[in-house]
C-alpha cells in the first residue's frame, strides 16, 4: 500500500483532538476547552449548454466559511468579554457602542500530539463576534462548570504549511 505521508512515518495513529490552543492579538487564549470545527463549503450552480438542453453540468461558485464557536469555563480573564465589546457594548455613549475599527481579529489554533509537539496549525482570517454567551444557565441543583462562548464568524482560514511533521519521541530498550 502506497503512502504520500512524509516525516514520521511510524505513526499510524490520528491526532487527537484534546491538545491545542488558540492565540490572537500574538497572545494564548488562557482557559479555551472547546474549539468546534472548521468547515468550509462550495455553493454549486447548475449550468446547460445551449446546444445539448438534456445535459447538466455541475461548478462551484462561492465559499462559505462556517462560524467557529469556542468554550471556556467563566473567570476573570477579559479576553472574550472585551472582543465582544468591540463589536457592541451597550455601557457606552451614544455612537461609541462598536468600536469597529479593530473588531476583526486573525486567529491561530495549534493542535499538538500526545507528547506535546506541536503537529498542525490554522491560521483563520479576519474573525468578529456574532454571538457572545456571558454566563450558562444558573443551576442550583447541577455541578456543572460555568462555561462562556463566543461565536465567531470569518473570512476563510487555511493550513499553515510551515508547521513541519515531528519526530516523536521513542523509548530507548535498556542494553
Amino acid at each position: 500500500m502506497a503512502t504520500c505521508r512524509s516525516g514520521n512515518t511510524r505513526r499510524s495513529d490520528p491526532y487527537r483532538t484534546f491538545k491545542f490552543r488558540v492565540k490572537w492579538d500574538g497572545k494564548y487564549v488562557a482557559g479555551v476547552s472547546k474549539v468546534s470545527a472548521l468547515k468550509r463549503s462550495t455553493e454549486p450552480v447548475t449550468l446547460r449548454e445551449g446546444g445539448d438542453p438534456s445535459k447538466q453540468r455541475v461548478s462551484p461558485t462561492t465559499w462559505k466559511f462556517e462560524p467557529i464557536t469556542l468554550e471556556r469555563g467563566v473567570t476573570h480573564a477579559p479576553e472574550f468579554v472585551s472582543w465582544a465589546s468591540k463589536v457592541w457594548d451597550a455601557g457606552t455613549g451614544l455612537g461609541s457602542e462598536a468600536l469597529l475599527e479593530d473588531f476583526r481579529k486573525d486567529l491561530i489554533i495549534e493542535m499538538y500530539n500526545e507528547a506535546g509537539q506541536k503537529v498542525l496549525t490554522y491560521n483563520v482570517f479576519r474573525c468578529w463576534v456574532s454571538e457572545f454567551q456571558a454566563l450558562p444557565e444558573l443551576d442550583a441543583g447541577a455541578s456543572a462548570v460555568a462555561i462562556q462562548t463566543l461565536t465567531l464568524q470569518n473570512e476563510g482560514w487555511e493550513r499553515d504549511y510551515e508547521v513541519a511533521e515531528p519526530s516523536e519521541p521513542t523509548l530507548t530498550e535498556p542494553a
